[in-house]
Parts: C-alpha cells; sequence; structure tokens
C-alpha cells in the first residue's frame, strides 16, 4: 500500500492550537504530514525558522505521543505546488475556521489544481474551540502582557513569554 503523504503550510508563528487542531485531523488523513513552514525574506518572523520548528517539535510530541513522529517540519520558499512536490506529497491540507478562510483557499485550491493537478486539496474545518484563534492575535496578545495560555500549546505559551519579557 502506498503511503499517503501530506503537506500542511504556514508560517506557524507561533503554532497555535488551530495548527494543533489541523495537524490532528491530518493525521487521520495522512501517514506522514509534512508541516511546511513559509520562508518569505520580505517578512520578518518573530520566532525564527529553527525556534518554529523546535515549538512544533515539542507541542506535537506532547499533544500527539507517538503519533507526533508522523509530523515532519520542512521549510519552503516557493510556490507551496512545489514544496508539496518535493516531499512527495499528493495532499495538500488546509484549515478553515470560516466563510472568509473557504473563499479565499477555494481560489488557491482551483489555481493549485490549474497548476498541479496531481495534489488534492482537502479542507478541514477548525473545531468550534480553536476557531477564532490566529497567529496574529496571539502575538498582540502576547506582546502586550496578556494570557495566551489558552491559544496556544504550553511549550508555544513559554516561548512567547520570554520573548516578550525581553
Amino acid at each position: 500500500m502506498t503511503e499517503r503523504i501530506a503537506l500542511y503550510a504556514g508560517s506557524f508563528d507561533p503554532l497555535t492550537n488551530g495548527h494543533l487542531d489541523v495537524l490532528k485531523a491530518s493525521l487521520a488523513v495522512a501517514d506522514i504530514v509534512y508541516a511546511a513552514i513559509g520562508i518569505h525574506p520580505d517578512k520578518k518572523p518573530l520566532f525564527s525558522f529553527e525556534e518554529r520548528v523546535q515549538l512544533i517539535e515539542a507541542a506535537t510530541r506532547a499533544e500527539f505521543g507517538r503519533d507526533g513522529a508522523r509530523i515532519k517540519v520542512v521549510a519552503f520558499d516557493g510556490l507551496v505546488i512545489d514544496a508539496a512536490r518535493r516531499e512527495g506529497a499528493s495532499i495538500m491540507i488546509r484549515g478553515l475556521r470560516d466563510g472568509t478562510d473557504l473563499d479565499y483557499e477555494m481560489q488557491m485550491a482551483g489555481m493549485n489544481e490549474t497548476m498541479a493537478p496531481e495534489l488534492q486539496t482537502v479542507f478541514l474545518p477548525a473545531s468550534p474551540s480553536v476557531r477564532t484563534i490566529t497567529a496574529t492575535l496571539v502575538r498582540q496578545i502576547a506582546s502586550m502582557g496578556g494570557d495566551i495560555r489558552h491559544f496556544v500549546p504550553a511549550a508555544v505559551a513559554g516561548a512567547l513569554t520570554a520573548k516578550f519579557a525581553k
């Protein structure tokens, strides 16, 4: 039987409980899931690529136990379809929080299908408890000293606290 490989792309800056929710659902769809961190030279992330890798690995081990080993972290700096092809993925995972996400993601899925018809986009709806979480809001709350523990894994909460304590 052929291994089902999926790619879930994002900035993961920082990893949120919403991302973990999508990763958990992804493990039901694929044997291996690549969390692909987009690297954009024009953007200055809060966490370095290396820090994001460490946080994703720590959080997925803590949340998923042995299944966390099925999640691999990689970087990409071009088209997401090229990253998916490079990793041997046949599935591209996209998380949906609301109708606005759906409209945007449908456009992207259509463009990706035209460029890479061999890749199947799979939409995974966020669980109700994490639908409102965005990495941008988490960064803003953390920067103002707010309690972000309900929105991110413990390792990320610690890293955000440390980052903004400086």
